[in-house]
């Protein structure tokens, strides 16, 4: 299928955590944001997903991303640049960074149901990346208090993902 104007392309921003719910570990998404109504609109109403329309813009200084984004709904923001630092590598089973991206599947809640979406994508093409972070209240927006320690920090400038339908966890 060809890309979709404003459904196929636009930039987003989550705060996430790693679940394992019947022995089948993925993510469970406390918020995501998207520059896309569209998209916004569907994943709410098709996976469950706590999705917020934000004002976004991801800009490109030289080897640098400036990305910003603004929920409209409540305070929730983020502020920084950051950029790759190392070259693209397949990351080795058994490392953090393999544990943190090789998952197959999202979970969500509706109405005190679990459901479960598989996803499949290509092994993450990641590099160790640095950041300069001015705000970001992402985390404080979902109830989370972010400790305070140097953050890890991966980049893939792209990744395509598949995602089925919802089936009850």
């Amino acid at each position: 299928m060809p890309a979709i104007p404003g459904l196929s392309r636009f930039p987003e921003l989550n705060v996430r955590t790693y679940v394992t719910c019947g022995e089948k570990p993925g993510v469970y998404f406390f918020s995501l944001d998207a520059g896309s109504r569209m998209a916004v609109w569907g994943a709410r109403a098709v996976y469950y997903l706590p999705y917020f329309f934000a004002e976004m813009k991801a800009d490109y200084a030289g080897d640098e991303i400036l990305y910003r984004s603004k929920r409209r709904t409540q305070q929730a923001e983020f502020r920084g640049r950051y950029r790759p630092r190392t070259l693209v590598e397949q990351r080795t089973p058994g490392t953090l960074a393999h544990w943190l991206t090789e998952r197959y599947c999202l979970y969500a809640v509706h109405r005190d149901v679990v459901y479960r979406g598989e996803i499949h994508h290509a092994s993450w093409p990641l590099q160790d990346a640095s950041a300069q972070i001015e705000v970001n209240s992402m985390a404080a927006a979902a109830g989370i208090s972010l400790p305070d320690t140097k953050p890890l920090l991966h980049f893939s400038k792209r990744q395509d993902v598949l995602v089925w339908p919802l089936r009850k966890g």
